[in-house]
């Protein structure tokens, strides 16, 4: 009975020394003498103690800094460049493989695969140009780490240029360069601004000149009808009464001496007179 305790309680122990759990964000390699013999995946895994092993791989996104280099740029200027590099193991049993088997310490690759790739890519550009293509580096970059892991069972999700600094002597000359320019940009944006308003000024004061004109146009257009309606007024009426105020003064000589003139009835001459006296012409006596 002794001797079955006994094994019991080893084997017990054997069974409770072999339990690995592995957690959802992990995979697991386990090796049986040194050989690969199957996968663990997350939850329960049991290995023969002292026999198998179980390497674990984070298949979470990870980050790894490409850490800060001077790297001298097209145009002969040293630039301070920091890259960060985004990953992750790719969670199938084939992928979980590679980043262990094919490569040795994949972070400590990318980093120094990071750090040659900026350095082929910044010394073919300007510091100036390197600073305003920000984007396309970080495509490269990641176009570049994607061929290169690709046997690595690695995804590299992004890049990010963190920054690209020159030395301060030149930054301070970059400074005074941009102010200079942005000073140049507002002097030209006020002239024409200034311009903009001298010109809509002078299109007010001609157009208030057109309509002086027009109106004085128009005010001598008017005084000329009047004048003209003045005159054919004139023509038309001052004539006849002419006429009629010559007969009127032939009346008058002829009445200066008590003379009597007999006017016969319903002339234009008795109408003029007694529009004139106030009074209507007499009409004969019926017999």
């Amino acid at each position: 009975m002794n001797i079955v305790y006994w094994i019991l309680a080893v084997g017990v122990v054997i069974f409770l020394m072999g339990i690995r759990i592995v957690r959802p964000t992990h995979r697991g390699l386990i090796e049986r003498l040194g050989k690969y013999n199957r996968f663990g995946h997350p939850g329960f895994n049991w290995i023969i103690p002292l026999i198998e092993h179980i390497y674990l791989v984070n298949v979470t996104e990870q980050m790894v800094d490409a850490e800060p280099q001077e790297i001298i740029t097209f145009d002969n200027l040293n630039a301070k460049v920091d890259a960060q590099v985004y990953f992750k193991v790719k969670p199938d049993e084939e992928s979980v493989k590679n980043s262990i088997y094919n490569v040795y310490n994949y972070q400590y690759q990318i980093v120094n695969l990071a750090r040659t790739t900026l350095r082929n890519i910044i010394g073919t550009l300007t510091l100036k140009s390197a600073n305003s293509e920000r984007g396309k580096i970080n495509e490269e970059l990641h176009r570049t780490l994607m061929n290169e892991t690709a046997h690595w069972g690695i995804e590299i999700v992004r890049t990010e240029l963190k920054e690209i600094d020159p030395p301060k002597d030149v930054q301070e000359t970059m400074n005074k360069v941009v102010k200079a320019e942005n000073e140049k940009i507002a002097a030209v944006d006020f002239a024409t601004a200034t311009e903009t308003a001298a010109d809509g000024q002078k299109r007010a004061e001609i157009k208030r000149a057109e309509g002086i004109k027009q109106a004085r146009i128009l005010q001598a257009e008017g005084e000329a009808e009047a004048i003209r309606l003045v005159n054919e007024a004139a023509e038309k009426y001052f004539v006849g009464n002419a006429q009629i105020l010559r007969k009127l003064e032939a009346v008058e000589r002829a009445l200066q001496n008590n003379a009597k003139i007999v006017v016969p009835t319903n002339t234009e001459l008795v109408n003029v007179i007694g529009e004139m006296a106030g009074v209507l012409p007499l009409k004969k006596d019926e017999k």
